[in-house]
């Protein structure tokens, strides 16, 4: 079996031998590639309306948190061992309310032209914005549960399009 043979499982970053490795790209063609990631963060009500309000010590949570997603996207291949840096093109966090849930739901699109797909940064994006959420409203409420984080579309690359299916 040669190096460029996966082994049967058909994960990507281990090579024949079973050993970790970050993902030749070289010989692959740029394509336009987005991805989008959601996640939320379910609180308790008078936690919804200081952010809703605006009122929070610390500052705009959404803003601070907007800001961190974005910085975080651009940051993924300092913290995820075997992803590729990447010149993104775009990087966008997005936050809606969700009164009825007592929860803020986090979307982050991200955008390049490239050799590799960009949701390892969307997920980040996410991630770290619902964290920064977390952060400046525990003195509030340190019950705050992260949840439903995943990637809910993706195009470009070998596999084109991809599209969560809705439960």
């Amino acid at each position: 079996m040669n190096e460029q043979s996966l082994p049967n499982d058909g994960l990507t970053h281990f090579d024949a031998h079973g050993q970790a490795h970050m993902v030749d790209v070289g010989g692959k063609q740029p394509t336009h590639r987005v991805a989008v990631a959601e996640g939320r963060i379910v609180m308790k009500p008078e936690t919804l309306e200081i952010i809703q309000k605006g009122s929070a010590k610390k500052g705009d949570v959404l803003g601070i948190a907007r800001i961190a997603g974005i910085m975080a996207a651009k940051q993924t291949s300092n913290l995820i061992p075997l992803c590729h840096p990447l010149a993104l093109t775009r990087v966008a966090v997005d936050f809606d309310l969700l009164p009825e849930e007592n929860a803020v739901r986090c979307e982050a699109t991200v955008e390049l032209h490239g050799k590799t797909g960009v949701e390892m940064e969307a997920l980040t994006a996410v991630q770290i914005a619902m964290l920064t959420i977390y952060d400046m409203c525990k003195a509030v409420d340190k019950g705050m549960v992260m949840e439903g984080i995943y990637v809910k579309q993706k195009t470009g690359g070998k596999s084109d399009i991809y599209m969560k299916e809705e439960a």
